[in-house]
């Protein structure tokens, strides 16, 4: 089964588009916060949150709720795709409904491997995926830049380097982050 969560009007073709809201006629009408969700455990091989998973969880505890469900209804193997708007972006500033940024460090903490990494180095990183049971690794991250930054970068004017430290300086260079995990059973 693959999952569009939190589709809005953007419904896919071959997914079982999940929506909140029966306005955008999403195949079921689901509220993401509320737990149990309605599949049966490991029947998802695909999870896609597209610009909808920031606007989930403002309580950790329903946070927790959701990613452990997200994990019960995943099969071993699972890909789960995550794109949200960066924290540091007016996209995600502006919107009165984004309640949690989503950031590759936020989902870093669901990796058994690394928490059982942070235990041994005795860091000080709180080991999730330990705690609640969960295990999802990272497979990939990309960063969509701002037009006004993207400009610069594909005429090779700015460097990924330079991008690197504007990110982590300035507001409104990433756009966006497209996270690719992995769910391990």
């Amino acid at each position: 089964m693959k999952l569009n969560m939190g589709c809005g009007y953007k419904k896919l073709s071959g997914f079982v588009n999940v929506d909140i809201s029966p306005e955008c006629s999403p195949d079921v009408v689901v509220d993401l916060e509320e737990t149990p969700w309605p599949w049966e455990s490991n029947s998802a091989h695909t999870v896609l949150f597209n610009h909808s998973l920031e606007h989930l969880g403002a309580n950790h505890r329903v946070f927790e709720a959701m990613m452990k469900e997200l994990y019960r209804i995943c099969r071993n193997g699972a890909e789960v795709q995550i794109n949200v708007p960066h924290p540091r972006h007016d996209d995600f500033i502006n919107d009165p409904t984004h309640v949690r940024p989503i950031t590759p460090g936020v989902l870093t903490l669901f990796s058994k491997k690394m928490n059982q990494e942070w235990a041994r180095v005795g860091a000080s990183n709180s080991p999730l995926a330990i705690y609640w049971g969960i295990d999802f690794e990272i497979r990939g991250v990309e960063f969509g830049l701002d037009d006004h930054y993207l400009s610069g970068f594909s005429s090779g004017q700015i460097t990924v380097q330079q991008i690197e430290a504007m990110s982590r300086e300035r507001n409104n260079v990433v756009k966006e982050i497209r996270i690719a995990m992995v769910a391990v059973k």
